[in-house]
């Protein structure tokens, strides 16, 4: 088996930008002595889930990259020989901004970018003011522990963007989140939302034969505006491997430090028993490239 050690870090934030990073830091350590091998923190974990609201003002969060979290991150990436997958608010250019994955190789460099593709612009969740979509492209990044097909939150609900990833050679797929329950739903239709976003990744891993990894907030938001009851994170980080099946499932309102052992050697058994990339019909996909057929 090529079994490789991955940690999750399932994380309540608090608007104390630096208190956050220093508890990622002793996650990553924790899991580290433990002996992960590859890291996946939550999206923008370094502060509040800042979308809520529409605030000029929040466009001073971003940064360079290379810039100050990717110095701090690959340093620790560095000191403790792993590879971290980090969330990033970036600034690219003067009024021009990223949501952005950002993977740190073990010797603490940037082993490469993904910008997110998919921008939600929903209640709560105004995407589309703070972020550009990207323009990377979905490409899998090399690393030391594999090639990984990281996406971001929004992009996990789109089977296009797996697809892209595993016919490229991604070896799993990653997706940093933060998602939540909207406070005027009724119970039922909150956990009806939180399952629908479970089962669409599990149709990902056995879709494509592929390991997934996705790494949520957990913990109430308030939104500062005050017009809403701000979001609920709902936690539920996973690892499932390429039939869709759980490794491991967070909780819901509590965090989580955890690691999960995969078999990479399996997607292939998998897929052997499963051969749908051999057996899909790339002559007839021409419609998938427009909006809607009429």
């Amino acid at each position: 088996m090529k079994q490789l050690n991955i940690g999750i870090i399932q994380q309540h934030n608090t608007a104390d930008r630096e208190l956050n990073r220093q508890r990622l830091a002793e996650s990553i350590r924790a899991l580290a002595a433990k002996g992960a091998e590859l890291v996946v923190l939550q999206e923008l974990h370094n502060g509040l889930y800042f979308c809520q609201t529409e605030n000029v003002g929040l466009f001073d969060q971003a940064e360079p990259i290379p810039g100050p979290s990717t110095d701090f991150y690959g340093g620790l990436a560095k000191e403790l020989g792993v590879v971290i997958v980090t969330s990033l608010f970036e600034r690219r250019a003067p009024g021009l901004y990223h949501n952005t994955a950002v993977v740190m190789e073990k010797d603490g460099s940037i082993a490469g970018c993904y910008r997110k593709m998919h921008i939600p612009d929903d209640p709560a969740y105004y995407e589309k003011f703070y972020f550009t979509p990207g323009d990377l492209g979905f490409h899998p990044i090399d690393t030391s522990v594999g090639r990984l097909g990281v996406l971001v939150c929004w992009d996990q609900w789109y089977p296009e963007a797996a697809r892209l990833m595993a016919l490229q050679g991604a070896e799993m797929l990653i997706y940093p989140t933060a998602i939540g329950y909207e406070s005027s739903d009724t119970a039922d239709e909150q956990e009806r939302q939180r399952e629908a976003w479970t089962t669409v990744q599990r149709g990902h891993a056995v879709a494509n034969g592929l390991p997934v990894i996705t790494v949520n907030r957990t913990g109430h938001e308030p939104d500062p505006s005050a017009q809403t009851n701000g979001i609920e994170f709902w936690g539920s980080s996973m690892v499932v491997g390429p039939q869709g099946e759980f490794l491991y499932r967070a909780p819901i309102k509590e965090e989580a430090v955890e690691m999960v052992t995969i078999d990479l050697e399996r997607s292939e058994q998998v897929r052997r028993w499963w051969p749908f990339l051999r057996d899909r019909r790339i002559d007839q996909y021409g419609g998938l490239t427009q909006r809607f057929i009429d």
